[in-house]
């Protein structure tokens, strides 16, 4: 427990001091966001606000996660690596769309083809590596069974485990980059399911088949460093909010969107949470189904909308919403998500 308040403590300290520094850094550089001109129009008064805030996300959590080990003297876990790993090849895909953007002065940067492999790329080493370095226990830092609260005996094959991997990635990473369209949006709802991957680490270490073994026992590798690792994103995500909230003094970008969204995966995934996920991180889910809805429908309605635009907290902005409105009504569904996915995390637990 004291990983978990320290790791958390050092990277919010860390992202609520850093980022300052970083808004000058990129101020004086002139890296700032490229509007849309098919955006909503309240939107062009942030052009040109420092963005790739996602350095101070990811250089927090790892500040907080390794200082926390250095200080607690305990050996970093395979499954915390990993997943890590997975940030930052994320974050560097992330990174060289933001750069390519600012660089070109315009809004696009990797096109979707190359943004897609580069994310499935990173996803699939992710897989493979996952199932691999088994502990002296048999367990794996991802499991070859497909997990709701934990794993089912549904058992998947090495190439299907791989690509459920790489489309739980996919749409998680992408999921939070879509969401990150309002000033502390998506840095919010973050905050709110990295919280509740410390308690299913926390809670799956304490009822772990090696500290107390039972048929309720949770065969999970690494649980409680995960939560460690939890923390630091959460601590990370909190300090950077502080300059993220609205009115926005810089923006994660997506080094920061895809960056925290292949989080979320890698923890669902590696704590066997994998469909929970769905429900714990509803408000990513809510909003990257607008955007689905929205393209299929103009497909076959032959240019109708059902949104006015998506995604959909563009919609409510169109609708006349002040975006503190529509951000604050959100955090409330993300952490109704989260509520409702911890309850069905422990209620499985006390009706089995």
């Amino acid at each position: 427990m004291k990983g978990i308040l320290l790791s958390g403590a050092v990277s919010a300290i860390f992202a609520f001091f850093a980022t300052p520094a970083l808004i000058r850094f990129l101020t004086k550089k002139s890296y700032g966001q490229i509007i849309r001109d098919d955006g909503p129009t309240t939107h062009q008064v942030k052009r040109g606000t420092p963005t790739m805030g996602g350095i101070v996300l990811i250089t927090a959590t790892l500040s907080g996660y390794f200082i926390s080990h250095l200080v607690t003297t305990v050996r970093p876990t395979t499954s915390a690596l990993l997943v890590i790993g997975l940030i930052l090849g994320l974050g560097l895909v992330g990174f060289l769309d933001d750069w390519l953007k600012v660089a070109r002065q315009q809004s696009l940067g990797l096109n979707a083809k190359q943004k897609l492999f580069g994310q499935a790329l990173v996803a699939g080493c992710f897989a493979y590596a996952g199932l691999q370095f088994p502990d002296s226990a048999g367990l794996t830092p991802i499991s070859a069974n497909l997990s709701t609260v934990r794993d089912t005996s549904i058992k998947l094959t090495l190439v299907a485990v791989i690509i459920w991997v790489i489309l739980m990635v996919l749409g998680t990473s992408n999921g939070v980059n879509l969401t990150d369209g309002l000033d502390g949006l998506a840095t919010g709802a973050a905050v709110m399911v990295f919280t509740s991957f410390i308690l299913i680490g926390v809670w799956e270490f304490g009822q772990s088949c090696a500290v107390s073994p039972g048929l309720k026992c949770y065969a999970v590798r690494d649980p409680l460093d995960l939560a460690v690792l939890a923390a630091a994103l959460a601590g990370a995500c909190g300090g950077f909010l502080w300059w993220n909230a609205s009115p926005a003094k810089i923006f994660m970008g997506d080094v920061g969107s895809l960056a925290l969204g292949g989080a979320l995966a890698g923890l669902a995934i590696t704590l066997r949470t994998q469909l929970l996920l769905v429900v714990l991180g509803f408000i990513f889910v809510l909003i990257t189904s607008s955007v689905i809805i929205q393209v299929v429908y103009f497909k076959i309605s032959g240019g109708k909308r059902v949104f006015k635009m998506a995604p959909l907290q563009h919609h409510f902005e169109l609708l006349g919403w002040g975006e503190v409105t529509i951000v604050i009504r959100f955090w409330i569904i993300a952490s109704l998500g989260v509520a409702a996915g911890l309850g069905l995390f422990y209620a499985q637990w006390v009706v089995s």
